[in-house]
């Protein structure tokens, strides 16, 4: 019986015919039988020679893409994608497709590609599929054509189980095919819900996308843009002043700092277009190819038994006073390699990619440098999509928490805090993957249930000496239970600090909360690392059946 493969299909060779000898494949030419099959002047070697011609002119284009690029301090479609990929992977489809329009006199500007190269390649010696758009061609604009070609890619993309990744400089839908574009993109945006949660997509943006060409790429997985040559908005600079008489540059609408910083849209900035592909391979080493994968196993000389002693002091003695967290996640994870996404963005909130004894794990982190560490609504959506995409991709979760409570304010109330922040809420329950958490010093009231608490199904959770895991801090605690008291005492402010003191003696630690099994355990800081990593290979094994549904609703 033939083997097969891992689905089930038998190899190539296993029960095939026997192969045909050289003289049926090339059967010899006899004199008189018309036109030879090689030699000079045949009529093989002159449609040959048509197709180089052709393959020639529609890759160089007399070399005007080039220039119209280069112009602008950008790379072209195709220098793109070479950069981006193993040199001499890309595999192009579609090279010689041309616009069917005729309208306002499109008939006589057909470029062979019509603005997008398509095709793929390996990155890392991994396949991915990838999309550049040529601005040069009609300003990058989508067409009819333009979108069979990307949805191809991406149809491929899925059905193969391989990332997308999308290379983004495009004026929009292109405005002399009318309907037809918008119908174009919206069989982009449905791949792109499609493929959502099966193979990851990725979007770098290298120039002005605008209109209907930013709901894809904010459909994706990651976007990149790139410094002073990436811009995303819905509409232009022109189109506001002309309607809302508000001046703006590219810049302050939609440039890159705007989306990595303020907006939340993007996920990292470069300041160069190499910078981005760096960027994006670095990405994908942590990621599989998709959901049905465990991410790539990288072996590390890091000893996992390793122990930090500098761990043991970076709490400091003031509740009140901030550390670094991301020091900490840094000096616990393989090779002190973190890979954090949205850096610039809801900062009091870390996330990103490392790995633990050579496996991928993705890491969230309540970050005290930056309002104490509390959670506002930017911080939950962050978060939440990042706990989201990991669930979707078998990316085991490692949570550090000092976390405070939610940020008050009538601000954050009057813009939704409440449904933001169950956001991370639901998220964290609804992830099956892996879940491991550390308690570093604060974990008070509803964000201490959020922040992958046992109760939400968390598998592995311990707590440095330094946690204080209660329903509120020692300060507002003793205000509210024991105003009266306060009230009536001889000397307030002095009976307040005792009752502060015995309130964090008594509650604000991680032993009421070890002795109820809430915790697991607690441990020595330079002990973290191995920790994690015994807890990882221990929950690699999990197994969680759900209900039949449709999907969950979550909130919005």
């Amino acid at each position: 019986m033939p083997r097969t493969s891992r689905k089930g299909v038998p190899p190539v060779g296993a029960g095939d015919p026997a192969p045909l000898d050289a003289a049926e494949i090339h059967p010899r030419v006899e004199e008189g039988d018309g036109v030879a099959l090689g030699g000079k002047g045949s009529a093989t070697e002159r449609k040959i020679n048509v197709l180089r011609k052709r393959r020639y002119d529609a890759i160089h284009r007399g070399g005007a893409a080039e220039r119209s690029q280069h112009a602008k301090g950008k790379l072209t479609a195709r220098e793109r994608i070479d950069r981006l990929l193993d040199p001499g992977s890309f595999t192009e489809l579609d090279m010689f497709a041309l616009h069917r329009t005729s309208n306002f006199g499109m008939d006589e500007k057909r470029v062979r590609g019509d603005g997008v190269v398509t095709g793929w390649g390996t990155i890392d010696a991994r396949r991915v599929f990838v999309f550049s758009h040529d601005a040069s061609v009609f300003g990058g604009s989508l067409g009819e054509v333009f979108a069979e070609k990307v949805t191809k890619i991406m149809d491929l993309a899925y059905r193969t189980g391989c990332p997308c990744i999308g290379i983004n400089d495009s004026g929009g839908a292109r405005i002399q095919e009318g309907v037809v574009s918008l119908a174009g993109y919206a069989e982009i945006f449905y791949r792109n819900v499609e493929s959502s949660g099966v193979v990851p997509q990725l979007s770098l943006v290298v120039g002005p996308c605008t209109g209907g060409a930013v709901y894809s790429p904010a459909m994706t997985d990651f976007v990149f843009m790139v410094r002073h040559i990436g811009y995303m908005f819905i509409t232009g600079p022109d189109v506001i002043k002309v309607t809302t008489g508000e001046q703006v540059t590219f810049e302050d609408l939609g440039g890159s700092d705007v989306h990595n910083q303020r907006s939340g849209v993007a996920h990292f900035i470069a300041d160069s277009e190499d910078d981005a592909f760096t960027q994006i391979r670095d990405l994908l080493s942590y990621l599989p190819a998709n959901n049905r994968e465990q991410p790539p196993y990288r072996p590390t000389l890091d000893d996992p038994h390793r122990a930090d002693p500098e761990l043991q002091a970076i709490i400091p003695d003031n509740p009140n006073q901030p550390y670094d967290m991301r020091a900490v996640v840094i000096r616990v994870v393989d090779e002190e390699r973190f890979l954090e996404v949205m850096p610039f963005h809801a900062q009091n909130i870390i996330c990103g990619f490392a790995r633990l004894g050579g496996h991928t794990v993705g890491v969230v982190g309540n970050q005290p440098r930056v309002l104490a560490g509390a959670l506002d609504i930017d911080a939950s959506i962050k978060a939440a999509r990042f706990v989201r995409f990991c669930d979707a991709f078998n990316v085991p979760l490692v949570t550090f928490v000092d976390v405070p409570g939610f940020l008050p304010g009538t601000d954050q109330e009057y813009r939704g805090i409440i449904r933001h922040g169950a956001k991370l809420l639901f998220a964290y329950c609804e992830a099956t993957v892996p879940k491991l958490t550390v308690i570093t010093r604060k974990a008070y009231g509803g964000a201490y249930d959020v922040m992958c608490s046992k109760h939400i199904r968390a598998d592995y959770n311990v707590a440095w000496p330094t946690a204080e895991i209660a329903v509120m801090g020692p300060q507002g605690a003793v205000s509210v239970v024991f105003k009266r008291e306060i009230a009536q005492s001889e000397d307030p402010k002095h009976r307040t600090a005792e009752l502060i003191d015995n309130y964090r003696e008594q509650f604000a630690n991680p032993y009421t909360a070890a002795e109820r099994g809430y915790i697991d355990d607690v441990i020595e800081p330079r002990t973290t690392r191995w920790a994690l990593i015994n807890a990882l290979h221990m929950a690699q094994s999990k197994t969680v059946s759900r209900p039949e549904r449709k999907h969950g609703n979550i909130p919005l």
